[in-house]
């Protein structure tokens, strides 16, 4: 038995995904936009191709998960984390740089995207970032960018740009704990690959 059910609520983890849509959009909403993957539903381009309920709760699952992000360590749920930048980069068509301004205790204090590209590269300058994180005042910071093309992997160009950025960031004191590249659904993470 579910604890929702124990508690008086009903349970939606035993609803097929099918199910929680019709709940959430209605039947015909679901018959029009559901295609065996939810990726679809919350991620098509431009946000008048989606149900309005959809993107309504794109954006208060995004902001709950910034809430988290405030409230604790972003090491202590990296989870979190990759879900947030999963929704920030959801339909984008371009790629985009931003940054996670992180205090003492690695907790958010902001987000910015700082560059933003086209669809298969963004120019990031190395200067603007460290005006950033200070304008910010960040203990440390999380970089992470999107790949519209779909591949998560880093490229030559990523690494360096990550070399580069830890080099200049380290001489006012900033950390930079993790370079993350999303290309829908895949996250990668430099500091899992060892690359940083």
């Amino acid at each position: 038995m579910c604890y929702e059910m124990m508690s008086g609520q009903p349970c939606y983890a035993g609803l097929s995904d099918t199910e929680l849509l019709q709940k959430l959009i209605g039947v015909r909403q679901t018959q029009k936009y559901y295609r065996g993957s939810l990726l679809a539903v919350f991620t098509a381009t431009g946000s008048s191709a989606l149900p309005e309920k959809c993107v309504v709760a794109r954006e208060l699952v995004r902001r709950w998960l910034n809430e988290e992000l405030r409230r604790e360590s972003v090491l202590g749920s990296p989870v979190a984390v990759r879900d947030y930048l999963r929704i920030h980069f959801a339909g984008q068509e371009h790629e985009s740089f931003v940054a996670l301004f992180l205090d003492a205790q690695n907790r958010l204090i902001a987000m910015d995207e700082l560059f933003r590209g086209t669809l298969t590269q963004t120019s990031v300058y190395p200067r603007e970032v460290v005006k950033a994180v200070l304008l910010a005042n960040a203990a440390a910071v999380i970089f992470a960018h999107n790949h519209p093309s779909g591949v998560a992997d880093p490229s030559k160009s990523d690494q360096l740009l990550t070399t580069t950025l830890q080099s200049a960031l380290s001489l006012i004191d900033v950390r930079v704990l993790d370079h993350f590249i999303v290309a829908g659904a895949d996250v990668c993470s430099f500091a899992e690959r060892g690359l940083l």
